[in-house]
């Protein structure tokens, strides 16, 4: 059996490890489908992944919202208990084992007049 996932897409905010002592890195892909939908316009989906250590430090210092990278992974579904509710939740997510920064969103401040 294999698990296995190659993706490709934007990030949808500014990385930011949230928590310091195991270097855990929770972002989310913007990863736009590859047809439109019947009002011709493409659809995306918004996917959750995960990285620890020297990825997330990379991809910390090396990226921003906006950016278009590669990532390969392994999906995880994990559950946990709403503190608030009391209800048990699921989620699936992309634990990455490795990111390739594949372009970098310009932004007009970065623009050289020539």
């Amino acid at each position: 059996m294999h698990n296995m996932v190659y993706l490709i897409g934007r990030l949808t905010e500014d990385p930011t490890i949230k928590d310091e002592e195991s270097n855990y890195l929770p972002i989310n892909l913007a990863v736009q489908r590859a047809y439109k939908n019947e009002d011709g316009v493409y659809e995306t989906d918004y996917l959750r992944c995960v990285m620890w250590d020297g990825i997330a430090t990379n991809t910390c210092e090396y990226c921003k919202k906006g950016d278009l990278v590669g990532i390969k992974g392994r999906l995880q579904n994990r559950s946990y208990e709403d503190e608030a509710t009391k209800e048990k939740k699921y989620i699936t997510e992309v634990i990455v084992d490795k990111i390739s920064f594949l372009a970098s969103k310009k932004e007009k401040n970065d623009e050289v007049e020539v």
